[in-house]
């Protein structure tokens, strides 16, 4: 029997010093910080960009500087200067078809680069009102994720002569640490028509 003590004694205190051995589990708490993005900042940064393209219209019209506006706006809303940014305007084609520049993207809204000669200037058409509206209801076209959120659904913008003209419309915002949204993606396309 004493035998018996002596071994299990000896069996715990072999076991206890092993464990004392064993290098310590380190546990660390690292601290994320998460942006997120809301329905409503998705909502301003849409009209603003609706806003800015009748603006660069209207400065053209007025004889202003409407290249150099273009440009504020495009480093403002996009997310050139900060990274990448996939832009596919709508009335692009070939090999200029996607905009993965700052200087592809403001040719595309006020032409008159050598670079791409087929670029007219969208925003001069110009265009007197643009609105969106988000797919579905009214919330269902806008996905957050985090610091990232996607939209959907349609721009109409209106010319001099009253007429609406619809496009179809995906963007992608990134919220940056400073707080600002900025695209990160721009996909635009004409309804398809099966009529013609």
């Amino acid at each position: 029997m004493k035998v018996n003590i002596f071994k299990i004694s000896l069996m715990v205190f072999v076991l206890g010093w092993m464990a004392s051995c064993q290098p310590a589990q380190k546990q660390e708490t690292v601290a994320v910080q998460t942006i997120t993005v809301s329905t409503d900042e998705v909502n301003q940064a849409l009209q603003a960009w609706c806003d800015a393209l009748v603006q660069i219209g209207k400065v053209y019209e007025e004889g202003g500087d409407y290249k150099a506006f273009a440009a504020e706006v495009i480093e403002s809303a996009y997310n050139y200067g900060q990274g990448e940014v996939f832009f596919k305007p709508t009335l692009t084609h070939g090999a200029q078809t996607f905009r993965p520049t700052a200087e592809g993207a403001h040719a595309y809204f006020v032409g008159g680069n050598e670079a791409f000669p087929d670029d007219k200037g969208f925003a001069l058409a110009p265009w007197t009102a643009a609105r969106y509206t988000n797919q579905g209801d009214g919330k269902s076209g806008i996905q957050l994720h985090g610091d990232v959120a996607i939209y959907m659904g349609n721009v109409y913008v209106t010319g001099k002569d009253g007429n609406e003209v619809m496009v179809d419309k995906t963007f992608a915002f990134k919220k940056a640490e400073d707080g600002k949204l900025r695209i990160i993606l721009h996909h635009s396309s004409l309804p398809y028509n099966p009529a013609k």
